[in-house]
């Protein structure tokens, strides 16, 4: 039973997230924006809907229990959800699922973006780890995990590729880690 709430409450968020980065979407195309990227975003949806496809499966079918650590990654996961809502927030009506590009504007580097520029990629990544092994599904946890590294290292590309019409976002980029934060990576003087 805890398992069908957890994973309701998951999914539920994930449509929200999809409602409101349609929104965005149709705020940034009418203020002249673009997509980039729409060719592998495909690939990026279906791997969503297999992870939990896969998850309920091996904890149904396997008849997996929740772990004796639930605690530490039950603590793990909320900190993770609320790195999301911080990185949602932080870019506002910019923030997507998608690859939207909106020339002119100014790049966002509030909230997490002072640290990484790609928080949101991180949350993903913990969460393909810490949800499966919530219920020991580990199977599915290694294989996310991996199918998700190969994606990143697709989009992530093609992200900064597209982000980089923005002049500001080239400074950024001088100072700034793709995903290892600033507090632990030493900034290079010349």
């Amino acid at each position: 039973m805890v398992f069908w709430i957890f994973i309701g409450l998951v999914i539920a968020q994930r449509l929200i997230e999809m409602r409101i980065a349609k929104r965005n979407e149709k705020w940034i195309l009418s203020q002249g924006g673009y997509e980039v990227g729409h060719g592998h975003y495909k690939y990026i949806v279906l791997m969503h809907v297999l992870f939990f496809g896969s998850l309920i499966a091996e904890v149904v079918y396997g008849e997996k229990e929740l772990s004796v650590l639930y605690p530490i990654l039950f603590f793990l996961f909320a900190l993770t959800q609320l790195g999301r809502v911080w990185a949602l927030h932080s870019l506002g009506m910019y923030w997507n699922t998608k690859i939207m590009i909106l020339q002119g504007s100014q790049v966002q580097s509030k909230g997490p973006y002072k640290y990484v520029k790609h928080p949101n990629y991180i949350i993903v990544a913990l969460e393909f780890i810490l949800i499966p092994m919530l219920f020991q599904a580990y199977f599915t946890g290694m294989l996310f995990s991996i199918l998700n590294f190969v994606m990143m290292s697709i989009r992530i590309p093609v992200e900064e590729r597209a982000l980089s019409v923005h002049e500001e976002y080239q400074q950024i980029g001088i100072t700034r880690s793709r995903i290892i934060p600033n507090v632990l990576k030493p900034i290079k003087k010349d």
